[in-house]
């Protein structure tokens, strides 16, 4: 069995405990706005033409983002980082794209890394069907769940998809005591406004196995990629958020009893 990836991070330390191997997994149902991995949206491999300069003089290389990998060549990979993992308590995280998009290959190379005492997280948008995520929790030791909007006519306009299902899935993840750590991405005018913070926090007041969660900065680091990929950037000017609105942001969620991270 094969699957479609773009990039391997070794020793990440933001995707979850300890040191960590962050495969991305390429393909995602959703289109958010802020998006800050665009090439991994389509699932097929895409080819893009980068520019480097040197000594004033241009150089032009293809460039391919994104190849397909076998279940055996990817946890070999994977096992050359296992001794970091031991150390640190860390292990694999599957990030994407969406992963759960491969719901089979992500299936079975997480199995073959559970079988093999590797840790597992799963980083994911929780939007696949019920079954899929039921049957993908018996091989992940930890979801890092997104929760963006609760509104579905906005979730739609600025996702793609509604959120019903996605609330779903985390509340059965919650309810079968899944070890669920959330992340909340904190757009400027649309995440964070009054009405949807009011919203996840009356959300998140309904899980009763589910105690913290991840603010993740909105940056503009991203809006490069969009020209380079020749995709629509719908950001426009906005800004990040200071320093002093996440510290304001991180006590509030606080006040509902979670453990509040700034990134993850």
């Amino acid at each position: 069995m094969t699957g479609t990836i773009f990039d391997i991070k070794h020793f990440a330390i933001h995707d979850g405990q300890g040191i960590r191997q962050t495969i991305f997994f390429k393909g995602c149902p959703l289109t958010c706005w802020w998006c800050h991995n665009p090439e991994s949206q389509s699932i097929k491999p895409e080819k893009f033409t980068r520019v480097n300069k040197l000594d004033n003089k241009e150089f032009l290389k293809k460039v391919t983002i994104g190849y397909q990998v076998s279940v055996e060549e990817l946890f070999k990979t994977i096992s050359g980082d296992k001794i970091f993992f031991e150390e640190s308590n860390g292990g694999v995280t599957f990030s994407g794209g969406e992963p759960l998009m491969q719901s089979e290959f992500l299936f079975e190379i997480a199995q073959a890394c559970k079988q093999n005492g590797i840790h597992t997280c799963l980083d994911t948008t929780g939007f696949a069907p019920e079954k899929t995520i039921q049957e993908i929790a018996g091989v992940i030791d930890c979801f890092l769940f997104d929760i963006k909007l609760i509104d579905n006519e906005f979730h739609k306009k600025y996702t793609g998809v509604s959120v019903d299902g996605i609330l779903r899935n985390l509340k059965w993840l919650d309810k079968n005591h899944k070890n669920v750590i959330l992340r909340f991405p904190v757009i400027p005018g649309i995440t964070n406004t009054e009405k949807n913070l009011n919203d996840i926090k009356a959300f998140i007041a309904t899980l009763k196995n589910t105690h913290h969660i991840d603010l993740l900065p909105f940056h503009t680091i991203s809006k490069s990629k969009y020209k380079r990929f020749n995709k629509e950037y719908k950001m426009g000017d906005t800004p990040a958020l200071s320093d002093d609105d996440l510290l304001l942001l991180k006590t509030k969620f606080e006040s509902t009893g979670m453990k509040v991270s700034i990134g993850g």
